[in-house]
C-alpha cells in the first residue's frame, strides 16, 4: 500500500473541541491512515491511501462536521477555445485535479475561474493541466499569491471583529452606566437620567449587540448542532442567550416564576458579548503572529523570474519556471529557484536561508539557491529544482509539518479540550439544579455581591439565582486557552529554530530536545571538518629489502586506497599525489569495514589498516609501537601498513577541528548535558582528541555498524540521548537515538535521516536546537498551568463553591472577560518566544549558555582554550 501526504487548511475551528471533531470525522474515513489537525496553524495533516479515499471525500467530511477547508480562487485567461466542447475539455481537465473544488469556463470572456485547495494544488498545476488538454493559460493580472490571501483572511476577520467591537462599545458602555447609575457618587448621579436605568430601556439597548456582534455566536452554533458538533460558539450563545432570554421575560412578564424583576441581567447580556468580541478581535490580532516565521520564509519566494528560451528573455512567473530552464539574475534581485552556475560572477547573500553573514561567492559550477538575494554581478544559471523541490520549499514544508504535529504532552490537553464543552455543560445543569432545589434555601443572602463590583444581588428568586450561577459556570470556562497552550507555543518555537538554521521534522523533536541528558557526537565530519591529512610517514629500515620492492610505504598504501571512498583513504591518495608519487590501479581491492582495506598490486598483497587487523593477519608491528603510540597521544590516527606479510612502515593522518567544537561542548557542560564522542580511532588516540574538545566520554574503536548499539546502551541507563552525526553512515544510530541530529545538511533537508536538521555545518547549532527546545516547552507548560489553573480555580468560583463562605459571586460580565483574558494570556506569553535569542548567537557571534530557566551562564567566547592553535589537527576515523 502505498500513502500519501496531504494539508488540508481548516476554517472555522475556535477551540481544542473543534480540533476533535475534525480529526474525528478525517480519521473515521475508510482509507485515512492518521489525520492530525492543528488549532494554532488551522490546518489538518492527513496520511492516506489514495486508492480507498480521494480528497475531496474529506473535504466532504470536514464540511458534515460544520467547518470548511479553506480555498482560494483564480481566474485564468484561456486561448484557444472555439466551442463549448472546449468548454468541457478544459473544465473537465481542471476539475480531474486533486484540490480542485470547482472550476467554471466562460467561452464568451476566454477565462477559467477555479476554486482550489492551495496546499494541494498550485496555479502553475492548473496551468499545465489546460495546456495538458491543448490549450494556453495565463494568470490574470490582478490575483494575489497565497500568502496575500492568507494575510487577507486574517485582515478581514479583524476587521470584522473590529467593526463589531466599534458598535458594541459605545452601547455596551451607555448600558453600564445606566445599570450602576445609583453606585456613583452623588454628584455625577445628578448628570445622568434617571430614564437610563430602566429595565425596558436596558433591554431595547442590549438587543442589538445581543443580535448584532452576538449573532455569530449564535449561528455558529446552530451550524454545529446541525452537525451533532458542539464548540465554544454554544457557550458562548448558551450564556448570552440564558441571560438575555430571561431578562426579557422578567421585564415583560415578571409573575412568570423566572424570577422576577430582580433577575433582568441584560447588563450581562450586553457586557459578557462585549467581553467576547473583544477577546475574539485581541485574538485574531495576536494569534497570527505565532506563525511569524513561516509568512518571513515565505515572503522570500520570488514572484517573478527572467529566463532564456529560445534566444529570447522572458519575464515569467516564478513557478512556471521548469528544470533545464537558463534563468538570469541581475543586482539586488533573488534567486527564483534552485540551480547551477553558468555564466558570470557574483556574491549571494544566504543569511536568511544559512544564517551565514556574509555574502557567499558565487563563480561557474557553483550551487544558487532559491529565495536568496543577489548583491553585485549579474549571472546565468540552469535552473535544477523548481516547485515543491526548491531548498525553500522543502524547509517551508519541512516548517509547516513541524507545526501540524503534536507534541505527547498535547494528549491530555486534548483529551480535556475534547470532552470540555459538553462537560460544562452537564456541569451547569448540575449547578441549577443544585441551587434551584437545595443551595438558595440553605444559603442565600440578599446582601450577596458581585466580585470586583459594589452591586449587590437583593431579593432575587430562587430561578433567577440558579440561573445566574449557571450562566457564570458556561460563561467562564475556557477550552480555548487549554487547546492553545501547545500548539500555539510549538508553531513559535519551530519558528524561532527555522530563522537560526535549525528544523525539527515535528513536534515531539522538541519536546524530546528539552529533556536531553546526554549528546553522542561522531568525531569525522561533526566534530572535525572531514577533511584529513597526512602528517608523518614512518618506514621500518629493511622492509625494502626483504621484499625487494622500490615503492615508498606512501605509494603502496596510495595504491591500496586509489578506490576507496573513506576520507582516510582519500587523504592517503591526496598526500601521495602532492609528493609526486606514481599510483597505479590495483588488481583487486577489498574493504574492511572499520579496520582498513587489503589490495593487490604487481602481485604482491598490500595490507592497510588498524592495529587489530595487522595483528590479526600476523604481521609483527613491534617495532613500530613506541612511534605509534607516541603519534597516537598526539591525537593522529596511525596506520601501520604491511607488504608481503612484512610490516612496511605506519603513516598518520590528522584532521582539523571545526572552529567552534570546543566552544559548542562547553555550553553544553554548562547546560548540564553529558558529552560523549564516538570513534573508530583507537582508545588513545580519541582521548586525546576528547581531550582537547572537552569531551567527557570517549567509545573508541567503534565499528560504524555498532553506533546504533553504543546509542542504546545509553538508552538502557534511562537517559535521553541525542546523536549528532553527518547523516552519511550514521543513519542506524541518528533513527536510534531519542533525537536524531544531522549536522552541515546544507539546503538539501528532504533527504536527511534524523528528527532535527541543522543546516549549517555549526555545532553550535546543537546548542541552539536544544535552548529552541527548552524555551518552547518552558512555554507550553507556562500555557497548560495557566489554562488549567485557571479553568480549575475559575469554574467553582463560578459554580458558588465558596458563597457559603463569602456571599459573593461572579457576574456573568466578569466571566466573560476572565475567559477573554485566559485565552489572550496564552497567546500573548507564547508571543516573548519571538524575541528569544539563543545564547551562542547574542552580541558579536559570541557564545554563551542559558539554564533551564532561559538566565545567561555567561559567554564562552572569552573563556576559549588560548594553548590550542586555530587549526587543531586531530585524527580522522
Amino acid at each position: 500500500m502505498t500513502t500519501k501526504q496531504i494539508t488540508l487548511p481548516i476554517v472555522g475551528m475556535t477551540c481544542a473541541s473543534c480540533v476533535a471533531h475534525v480529526e474525528g470525522a478525517l480519521n473515521n474515513l475508510s482509507g485515512v491512515e492518521k489525520a492530525i489537525v492543528n488549532l494554532g496553524a488551522a490546518k489538518a495533516n492527513v496520511e492516506y491511501d489514495p486508492e480507498r479515499v480521494s480528497p475531496a471525500r474529506m473535504f466532504a467530511a470536514v464540511t458534515d462536521v460544520g467547518y470548511e477547508v479553506g480555498s482560494a480562487s483564480v481566474t485564468l485567461n484561456v486561448t484557444g477555445m472555439t466551442c463549448a466542447s472546449c468548454v468541457a475539455h478544459v473544465e473537465g481537465g481542471l476539475n480531474e485535479l486533486d484540490g480542485v473544488t470547482k472550476a467554471v469556463v466562460n467561452l464568451a470572456l476566454n477565462t477559467a475561474k477555479v476554486e482550489y485547495v492551495p496546499t494541494l494544488v498550485t496555479i502553475a498545476d492548473l496551468k499545465r493541466a489546460v495546456q495538458d488538454v491543448g490549450y494556453e493559460a495565463e494568470q490574470k493580472n490582478d490575483q494575489v499569491s497565497a500568502m496575500d490571501r492568507e494575510r487577507e483572511t486574517r485582515q478581514k476577520e479583524i476587521r470584522r471583529q473590529g467593526m463589531f467591537l466599534a458598535f458594541a462599545t459605545p452601547i455596551a458602555l451607555v448600558i453600564m452606566i445606566g445599570t450602576f447609575r445609583d453606585m456613583l457618587p452623588a454628584n455625577i448621579m445628578a448628570l445622568i437620567p434617571e430614564l437610563l436605568g430602566e429595565k425596558w430601556l436596558l433591554g431595547l439597548l442590549t438587543t442589538p449587540i445581543v443580535f448584532g456582534p452576538g449573532r455569530q455566536f449564535f449561528i455558529n452554533s446552530f451550524r454545529g448542532l446541525r452537525h451533532g458538533v458542539t464548540d465554544m460558539n454554544l457557550l458562548y450563545a448558551t450564556g448570552i442567550g440564558a441571560a438575555y432570554g430571561i431578562a426579557v421575560i422578567n421585564t415583560l412578564f415578571p409573575d412568570a416564576g423566572f424570577g422576577g424583576k430582580g433577575a433582568t441581567f441584560f447588563e450581562s447580556a450586553a457586557l459578557l458579548t462585549w467581553f467576547i468580541v473583544l477577546g475574539r478581535f485581541l485574538e485574531a490580532l495576536t494569534r497570527g503572529r505565532t506563525s511569524e516565521a513561516i509568512r518571513k520564509l515565505m515572503s522570500l519566494q520570488p514572484k517573478i523570474a527572467r529566463v532564456v528560451r529560445e534566444g529570447k528573455e522572458l519575464e515569467i512567473p516564478a513557478d512556471e519556471v521548469i528544470a533545464e530552464d537558463l534563468v538570469l539574475v541581475r543586482p539586488g534581485e533573488r534567486v527564483p529557484v534552485d540551480g547551477i552556475v553558468k555564466e558570470g560572477y557574483s556574491a549571494v547573500d544566504e543569511s536568511m536561508l544559512t544564517g551565514e553573514s556574509l555574502p557567499v561567492e558565487k563563480k561557474v559550477g557553483d550551487n544558487v539557491i532559491g529565495g536568496t538575494m543577489n548583491k553585485t554581478g549579474a549571472f546565468k544559471f540552469l535552473a535544477t529544482k523548481v516547485g515543491a523541490d526548491t531548498a525553500l520549499a522543502q524547509i517551508i514544508k519541512l516548517v509547516e509539518d513541524a507545526q501540524a504535529s503534536k507534541a505527547p504532552i498535547q494528549k491530555l490537553a486534548d483529551w480535556v479540550a475534547g470532552h470540555f464543552i459538553l462537560g460544562v455543560h452537564v456541569l451547569a445543569l448540575l449547578v441549577f439544579a443544585f441551587w434551584f432545589f437545595i443551595g438558595y434555601e440553605l444559603f442565600f443572602d440578599p446582601a450577596t455581591g458581585f466580585v470586583l463590583s459594589p452591586y449587590t444581588l437583593g431579593e432575587i428568586g430562587v430561578f433567577g439565582f440558579a440561573l445566574l450561577l449557571s450562566v457564570t459556570v458556561l460563561v467562564i470556562s475556557c477550552p480555548c486557552a487549554v487547546g492553545l497552550a501547545t500548539p500555539s507555543a510549538m508553531m513559535a518555537g519551530t519558528g524561532k529554530a527555522a530563522e537560526h538554521g535549525v528544523l525539527f521534522k515535528n513536534a515531539e523533536a522538541i519536546e524530546n530536545v528539552s529533556k536531553l541528558q546526554a549528546i553522542v557526537f561522531d568525531k569525522t565530519g561533526t566534530l572535525t571538518k572531514g577533511e584529513p591529512s597526512v602528517t608523518d610517514v614512518l618506514e621500518v629500515g629493511s622492509w625494502k629489502l626483504e621484499v625487494g620492492s622500490q615503492h615508498s610505504v606512501l605509494q603502496f598504501a596510495a595504491i591500496a586506497e586509489k578506490n576507496s571512498e573513506h576520507p582516510l583513504g582519500e587523504a592517503i591518495v591526496r598526500g601521495a599525489k602532492e609528493r609526486g608519487l606514481e599510483i597505479r590501479d590495483a588488481e583487486s581491492f577489498n574493504s574492511i569495514p572499520g579496520h582498513g582495506v587489503e589490495a593487490r598490486s604487481e602481485g604482491r598483497e598490500i595490507l592497510l589498516g588498524n592495529r587489530k587487523l595487522i595483528q590479526a593477519r600476523g604481521v609483527e608491528i613491534t617495532p613500530l609501537l613506541a612511534q605509534a603510540e607516541q603519534l597516537e597521544r598526539d591525537g593522529k590516527t596511525v596506520m601501520f601498513v604491511g607488504v608481503d606479510q612484512v610490516a612496511a612502515g605506519l603513516i598518520a593522518v590528522a584532521d582539523t577541528l571545526k572552529e567552534y567544537s570546543a566552544d559548542a561542548i562547553r555550553v553544553l557542560h554548562k547546560l548540564g548535558i553529558e558529552t560523549v564522542m564516538i570513534t573508530g580511532d583507537n582508545q588513545r588516540t580519541a582521548e586525546a582528541i576528547a581531550k582537547q574538545v572537552g569531551i567527557d566520554r570517549v567509545l573508541a574503536e567503534v565499528l560504524p555498524q555498532d553506533k546504533a548499539s553504543e546509542v542504546k546502551k545509553f538508552q538502557a541507563l534511562g537517559k535521553k540521548v541525542a546523536m549528532v552525526g553527518d547523516g552519511v553512515n550514521d543513519a542506524p544510530a541518528l533513527a536510534q537515538s531519542d533525537v536524531g541530529m544531522a549536522i552541515g545538511s546544507g539546503t538539501d533537508v528532504a533527504k536527511e535521516t534524523g528528527h532535527v536538521i541543522l543546516i549549517k555545518d555549526d555545532l553550535r547549532d546543537v546548542v541552539v536546537a536544544i535552548e529552541v527546545g527548552k524555551a518552547t516547552m518552558r512555554k507550553v507548560k507556562q500555557n497548560l498551568f495557566w489554562a488549567f489553573v485557571y479553568n480549575t480555580l475559575g469554574i467553582p468560583l463560578a459554580a458558588g463553591l465558596f458563597y457559603p463562605l463569602f456571599r459573593v459571586v461572579v457576574s456573568p460580565e466578569l466571566a466573560g472577560f476572565m475567559m477573554a483574558i485566559s485565552s489572550l494570556t496564552v497567546t500573548l506569553n507564547t508571543l516573548f518566544l519571538r524575541g528569544f535569542v539563543p545564547s551562542v548567537r547574542r552580541g558579536s557571534g559570541g557564545t554563551g549558555a542559558t539554564d533551564d530557566r532561559g538566565r545567561h551562564l555567561g559567554g564562552v567566547a572569552a573563556t576559549r582554550t588560548q594553548n590550542l592553535p586555530s587549526q587543531v589537527q586531530v585524527p580522522a576515523d
